[in-house]
């Protein structure tokens, strides 16, 4: 592929429009509003002759937390059931544990821990268990950049290469026109998961940043949409080129410290000096065997660096929700929620996505879904023997996190089955293998690829992200 990619003339008008807006939405906390969406930006892997149809309507900004009308759970939501479910997953150790957070109108409705921490040394788990996030933790990037944005220490639109000089890709010309925004929304232009088996064989994120122009592009920044756990991280060097802290400082002092995530830490040290800790678990015979979480993802804090506790994700909940304006002001939340670029590959997924899902996108930090007519703000996340998903349904005001420390997909279905229960909607059975997360590794013991070009995916044999 050539290194220098034209610029089709629809995604021309796209980005001139998202660079003209862009300014504006820097100035100041009030002037925030969402970025454009992009339908045309689909990455090479989902490319698709349908036309996407955006979760925002045509052009009209997404609403703030305070402006969307909200609606009841509809008749029936019983968070009991929902814990229940959630017991009968670590029953006989179908999972060995899980935790799980329900928020609604600015109040946990359930924050509570099932099963096991460990099969090989039992402790139950409960809401102060910490598990590690995975890619839940993109969502934590995209917020503490937004909060620097706020403050008028960097913009959206800012070039990643001001902070970053020695930054090149394939494409000479491509550094200088990565924005932070691209970053955050997975719109660098690299081919899907760049570099990751690399990270598995244990290679340093600077050493793999210096080889990107080495990585061949699927398009020019800002122009397709490519998931990266990698480039995703150089949001990271620019949070400590903009704020002068460490990322993880950055997101110990502006997010957990004040929203009271009491239990939530960053890197394998902040996990394995928890006072209780949830083990990683696989597959082993008929049952399931712990493992010493790996530090290789933990190399890139905010595409994987994250780990919280059922306690911890109930405030996160509730601020992305607007609950917690003090900290997270409305406007930043609606530009973060918004969708900026089409990721209709997702809605061929698993059977809730094929059958729930209209259309899907890619904000800042979050995924954006057409849940059944019903806007969802989602993420999901799995490495080596832990696994997670979190969503919010803002009409209903209702946030959802369940997290689990094995590789089972079994209750990702739980998802689906508080969704439909809140919109509403006939009882189907959900709680089946759902494969499609945001994996960051191979398999366990799987021997890693050789350092390459980066066109090599982090998921194991064949899982779909």
């Amino acid at each position: 592929m050539k290194a220098n990619l034209p610029r089709p003339r629809s995604t021309r008008l796209h980005r001139a429009l998202l660079l003209g807006l862009l300014p504006a939405i820097a100035l100041t906390v009030a002037a925030q509003t969402p970025l454009p969406w992009n339908p045309d930006a689909a990455s090479a892997a989902d490319v698709t002759p349908e036309p996407i149809v955006p979760i925002v309507p045509g052009d009209r900004p997404t609403p703030l937390p305070a402006e969307i009308k909200r609606l009841p759970l509809a008749e029936g939501f019983d968070v009991r059931l929902f814990e229940a479910m959630a017991q009968d997953l670590v029953a006989n150790q179908r999972v060995p544990g899980l935790a799980m957070a329900i928020v609604h109108n600015g109040q946990v409705l359930s924050a509570r821990g099932y099963g096991i921490t460990d099969v090989s040394r039992a402790e139950p788990v409960d809401a102060h268990t910490v598990f590690r996030l995975a890619s839940l933790s993109k969502s934590f990037a995209g917020t503490v950049t937004g909060m620097l944005v706020a403050e008028g220490a960097l913009r959206w639109d800012s070039r990643v290469a001001d902070f970053m000089p020695s930054l090149q890709f394939a494409d000479p010309t491509a550094a200088q026109r990565l924005t932070v925004a691209d970053v955050l929304s997975h719109r660098v232009g690299l081919r899907h998961h760049t570099y990751d088996r690399d990270i598995e064989s244990n290679a340093d994120y600077h050493t793999l940043v210096q080889r990107f122009p080495a990585a061949p592009m699927a398009c020019a920044p800002g122009e397709c949409y490519g998931y990266q756990n990698v480039a995703f991280s150089l949001v990271g060097d620019v949070v400590f080129a903009a704020s002068g802290q460490f990322y993880n400082e950055a997101v110990s002092r502006r997010i957990f410290k004040p929203l009271g995530m009491n239990d939530a830490s960053l890197g394998l040290e902040g996990i394995t000096a928890s006072p209780r800790w949830a083990k990683p678990h696989v597959r082993a015979g008929g049952g399931w065997r712990s493992l010493m979480p790996k530090p290789t993802y933990y190399r890139l804090a905010p595409a994987a660096g994250v780990n919280a506790s059922a306690a911890d994700m109930a405030q996160w909940l509730l601020a992305q929700g607007g609950h917690r304006p003090d900290v997270l002001p409305a406007p930043l939340l609606a530009t973060l929620q918004a969708p900026i670029v089409g990721t209709p590959g997702e809605i061929r997924g698993s059977s809730w996505r094929r059958e729930r899902l209209n259309s899907a996108g890619y904000g800042l930090g979050w995924r954006v879904y057409d849940y059944a007519g019903h806007r969802l703000v989602f993420h999901g996340g799995a490495v080596q023997g832990y696994r997670g998903l979190m969503a919010m349904l803002p009409e209903r005001d209702l946030g959802i996190a369940v997290l689990w420390n094995s590789d089972s997909s079994l209750p990702s279905g739980l998802l689906p089955t508080i969704l439909d229960r809140a919109i509403g909607l006939p009882a189907q059975q959900w709680l089946d293998v759902d494969i499609d997360m945001e994996t960051l590794y191979a398999s366990d013991g799987a021997e890693a690829a050789p350092a390459s070009g980066g066109t090599q995916s982090g998921r194991a044999q064949a899982r779909p992200e």
